[in-house]
């Protein structure tokens, strides 16, 4: 994945920062309270809905069992749609390949659709290295492009930001990247839509490349689908010469016909809407409509040795909807930036970990940003269990390892882990595996009850604070049993 994230502080401290942010908050639980009541309320109105999430989650595992096979059909049938396929197997791989195509067409600038591929990789950096300006073209990564921010949540990536907020940044800076924000500008909806508008139109009619991601690839057809609610997308994937797409290889589906389970949970689950607002599809390229030249970029980036993952490949099956984060009450006060990742929330919890390894601080942490509620398994269009996902992944941070690829094999390698936590439980370990051992350490305990904190001292201070430890009894198990059985040891 991209540096752009990486470097920064555990999930612990930067959240900590975060939820002292009250304008931060309230803008949040605003903004997630008000998308989850609406989806509830459309997801209500499906009789067949746990059919239809079962078969979601169903359609994925079978393709990612056969990955390999329908990679290859897919690239059979773009090719013969009159596409190119590239292969890369990291970020650096596919920003080369992009920057490459982009600078062959003797263009310096590019038009995108809101992608999270493209920023998992930190395209836009890699084309701005390269004298390239890549222009966002959603509201809500114009918003965040335009502010020097990053990205806060999959599917409002400004959800941190209020009305208010918005207007000022269109004042301070439109005029530096195009149409300046007209005068006068106030915080109505209404005004900021067209504002946005108004400095977008020029990029679309004068830009020749277009740079997208893909929600799904149709192996059986080589086709690719967007859906978005705004039809900037439309005019990305319509008006270029030449369309550039940059997708994970976990999007393809084995046919058309799959589409129609997801063409429902998607928008139902994401936007709380019965039937998307634009759904754009295109298969290779056709004289006198659309792009010249089409370039589809299938991106790995650590999604195979994620395969490799028995339990934790169920991540690859997450149609990016976020309905996760809006039920999430840790996303809720933390936000999306203290994930140190593209993919915040629940689903970036469990993805970011196996797509970057655990060797960092932040993707160490990561695994931990979760109460284990449950509810994001609850919402999700495609039955992850995110909760199981967690605590396979504490458990690999705490044996200190971490699932890589060594030539065509996958190893565990060691990596940083929690040492405190890890030789907590080989004391632990070895303690169960001493009966003697254990006994003396449990009269010992008892007879020292009355000496025992009712806090944890140090960094555990802030887990006990609202809890009290339990109380120790007076004498351990065994020898209860033996006082009160006849002396019979409880052990047989």
């Amino acid at each position: 994945m991209s540096g752009t994230y990486l470097g920064m502080p555990s999930f612990p401290k930067a959240a900590h920062e975060a939820v002292n942010d009250e304008t931060l908050r309230g803008n949040l639980r605003h903004a997630t309270h008000t998308i989850r009541g609406k989806r509830a309320k459309a997801v209500a109105e499906m009789a067949d809905w746990a059919e239809l999430r079962d078969a979601g989650a169903r359609i994925k595992d079978h393709t990612l069992r056969h990955l390999d096979r329908y990679l290859v059909q897919l690239e059979e049938s773009v090719t013969a749609a009159g596409g190119v396929v590239h292969w890369a197997a990291d970020a650096d791989e596919a920003n080369r390949i992009v920057a490459d195509l982009v600078k062959a067409t003797g263009e310096t600038e590019v038009v995108k659709v809101k992608s999270m591929a493209t920023q998992e990789i930190g395209l836009n950096e890699a084309l701005e290295a390269e004298g390239i300006h890549a222009y966002e073209t959603d509201l809500a990564e114009l918003i965040v492009q335009l502010g020097k921010d990053r990205p806060s949540h999959i599917l409002v990536p400004a959800i941190h930001r209020n009305r208010g907020e918005i207007r000022d940044i269109f004042a301070r800076e439109m005029s530096e990247w195009g149409r300046p924000a007209p005068e006068g500008l106030t915080d109505t909806p209404a005004e900021l839509a067209e504002a946005a508008r108004l400095h977008l139109r020029e990029k679309f009619l004068r830009a020749k490349v277009g740079v997208s991601g893909a929600n799904f690839m149709v192996a059986e057809t080589g086709t690719l689908v967007v859906v978005e609610s705004e039809g900037n997308g439309r005019m990305c994937l319509t008006l270029p010469e030449t369309l550039i797409s940059v997708v994970g290889i976990e999007k393809v589906v084995p046919t058309w016909r799959d589409l129609e389970v997801y063409l429902q949970t998607l928008p139902r689950s994401s936007t709380a809407e019965r039937m998307n607002p634009y759904t754009s599809m295109w298969t290779g390229t056709a004289d006198g409509d659309g792009p010249k030249e089409f370039h589809l970029v299938l991106l790995d980036n650590g999604r195979t040795d994620t395969l490799a993952d028995e339990v934790g490949r169920q991540a690859l099956r997450c149609i990016r909807c976020s309905a996760c984060l809006n039920v999430c009450p840790v996303y809720e006060r933390a936000g999306g930036h203290a994930y140190g990742s593209v993919y915040p929330g629940p689903i970036g919890a469990i993805l970011s970990p196996q797509l970057r390894g655990t060797g960092s601080e932040i993707d160490a942490s990561l695994p931990y940003a979760s109460s284990l509620c449950g509810a994001c398994y609850e919402v999700c269009p495609v039955a992850i269990d995110i909760p199981e996902v967690l605590v396979h992944l504490r458990e690999r941070v705490v044996q200190g390892g971490e699932v890589v690829r060594d030539g065509n094999k996958v190893v565990l390698k060691p990596a940083k882990g929690h040492a405190a936590e890890r030789a907590a439980m080989r004391a632990a370990g070895w303690a169960f595996a001493h009966p003697a051992a254990l006994a003396t350490g449990q009269r010992l305990a008892s007879r020292t009850r009355r000496l025992h904190p009712r806090r944890l001292p140090g960094p555990g201070r802030a887990w006990s604070g609202t809890r009290e430890l339990p109380t120790v009894p007076p004498e351990p198990f065994r020898d209860w049993w033996k006082r009160t059985h006849g002396g019979e040891d409880g052990a047989k």
